[in-house]
């Protein structure tokens, strides 16, 4: 297993962004490279900082402040009154943690959550509120590694499904360019035989 995939392992999957990187994979890829720093993951903590170092050889270092502080894991929760079903915070949720359709109200999944956050800063009604679901815990004592192993699943099935997705959009507009091809090129053959 190469080294940027056992650093994968170790982080807590939250996708939250909060390191400087689009997503969890993204980090670890820089860390390998040394372009990232270990102690640029809020949620990891100092444990995750730990485990990083005893995976890299790198001493443990302070958490970087400018990607955040560790903290309490936070579950994401919509005020349904408030909702106004815009499907912003939907298309900004990595694990896909958040149902609902263009113009009803939306919810939460509570157990796919992961707290990234991602979703409220989209919300043009601020109706999307954090819970402290950890008590006094944070970091990787916040976080088991079943749920970090549930979080990545849930990544990794929303992006294979975007990517269908887009493969799809693409192979509509070929569809749709080849029939118009089909139909110009019909047209200029009425034409010609006029």
């Amino acid at each position: 297993m190469s080294l940027s995939l056992r650093i994968l392992a170790v982080l807590p999957q939250t996708q939250c962004t909060r390191c400087g990187y689009p997503d969890c994979e993204a980090y670890a890829n820089a860390i390998e490279s040394q372009e990232a720093g270990i102690n640029q993951c809020p949620p990891g903590g100092e444990e995750g900082i730990q485990r990083l170092s005893d995976l890299t050889g790198l001493p443990v270092v302070p958490l970087n402040p400018e990607n955040g502080l560790q903290g309490p894991r936070h579950i994401a929760w919509i005020d349904e009154q408030w909702c106004i079903g815009c499907t912003l915070c939907i298309s900004a949720c990595p694990t896909d943690a958040i149902l609902g359709a263009s113009k009803q109200m939306h919810t939460v999944i509570e157990d796919a959550c992961t707290g990234c956050e991602l979703c409220l800063p989209v919300c043009p009604v601020d109706c999307i509120h954090l819970e402290n679901v950890t008590l006094g815990n944070s970091g990787w004592n916040a976080w088991t590694q079943d749920q970090a192993d549930h979080a990545k699943k849930r990544y990794e099935r929303k992006k294979l499904r975007l990517s269908k997705e887009q493969g799809e959009t693409h192979a509509d507009k070929n569809i749709v360019g080849l029939k118009q091809s089909a139909v110009q090129a019909a047209l200029e053959r009425a034409k010609a035989q006029k």
